[in-house]
């Protein structure tokens, strides 16, 4: 089915001016981000979409594959304040919201005061978010839904736009806290960085040994990017994508009527309503970076499995018999009819 097959409607003229800004910037973004990261194009697509939808993200790959440097580059692209915070074992809720001390006045008074944490800047790299307890992971979901923090009774509000973007070891697992279901399901996407080909690390090895070292220029300021959040929303989707986008998270929710076979026998739990939000804001967010004002088909499947790798659970049956989420959402793509 071809693009121009889908009945759109026009963007106000502000609005389309915003979207050709956009397009003709993410050439320049991806440019100033190669400065510093080689490679890794759908890794950077994917976290561009997460941002200009306004969506937290979860990173996971294994050490030494420059998560907190891409991280901190596409901060620095955007002109972001950025805290990095280190999760470990004895990390405490106030180590991350910050909390009130005691301080003594000029006039010999003393006042309760309060220090902000890390948390209030506009990205927050949770490093190794699966390695504190509960307790602390919980801290952060009111950050992450409603953008404040609650500290000794008072409600503060957080810096605008605000970004969670944690990563996960996925090997040495002793020791960790997998992140509960519920916290989850508010990361907008989850992105897998894979190893990089021979070429591209020759090319990582060679630039990191050598004595000059590139910076980055910014491109966007925070206040652009939150516009550009706001056109994200307007961009028109035609009702048989937004179908496809709700059949293809429905299929994968197990003794539901119509799902596949391979569901029911490998799926503990399925993708939510918000894996469909997600879905379909994130093809917004990606047909802009493309260029487009209108949602095509291919922006759904591109975004499938960033967005429900980590809404799907797999059950006991499947582990045993070494299947992984991505077989099984990429199965999914073929059974559930395109438009």
């Amino acid at each position: 089915m071809s693009e121009t097959a889908f009945s759109t409607v026009p963007l106000s003229i502000s609005d389309q001016q915003a979207v050709e800004l956009l397009a003709g910037a993410r050439d320049r973004i991806l440019v100033e981000v190669g400065k510093v990261i080689v490679g890794q194009q759908e890794v950077i697509d994917q976290m561009l979409v997460s941002l200009l939808a306004g969506g937290h993200a979860l990173l996971t790959g294994a050490p030494g594959l420059a998560k907190t440097l891409l991280v901190k580059t596409v901060a620095d692209v955007f002109d972001l304040s950025f805290h990095r915070v280190q999760f470990t074992p004895d990390l405490m809720p106030s180590d991350i919201t910050g909390t009130e001390i005691l301080e003594e006045t000029e006039g010999g008074a003393r006042q309760l005061v309060f220090k902000r944490g890390p948390i209030f800047a506009n990205m927050i790299l949770a490093d190794e978010i699966n390695r504190t307890p509960p307790k602390t992971q919980a801290a952060l979901l009111e950050a992450m839904q409603e953008h404040q923090v609650t500290v000794a009774g008072k409600t503060l509000r957080l810096p605008q736009p605000f970004f969670v973007l944690a990563t996960q070891n996925p090997i040495e697992m002793e020791g960790t806290y997998p992140l509960p279901e519920a916290q989850l399901d508010r990361f907008m996407l989850n992105v897998v960085i894979d190893y990089l080909p021979e070429d591209d690390e020759v090319a990582v090895v060679t630039r990191t040994t050598s004595a000059h070292q590139k910076s980055v220029e910014h491109v966007f300021t925070g206040e652009e990017l939150q516009a550009f959040q706001r056109v994200s929303r307007k961009v028109p989707v035609a009702e048989d994508i937004a179908r496809f986008a709700v059949r293809l998270c429905a299929a994968s929710r197990p003794g539901r009527p119509g799902v596949p076979d391979f569901i029911n026998e490998w799926i503990r739990w399925g993708a939510g309503t918000r894996a469909s939000q997600n879905l379909v804001l994130g093809a917004k967010t990606r047909a802009l970076l493309h260029g487009r004002s209108y949602v095509s088909l291919d922006d759904v499947r591109a975004l499938a499995l960033p967005v429900l790798r980590h809404r799907i659970l797999l059950n006991y049956k499947a582990e045993a018999e070494g299947i992984t989420i991505d077989q099984v959402i990429d199965r999914l793509l073929k059974f559930v009819p395109v438009p």
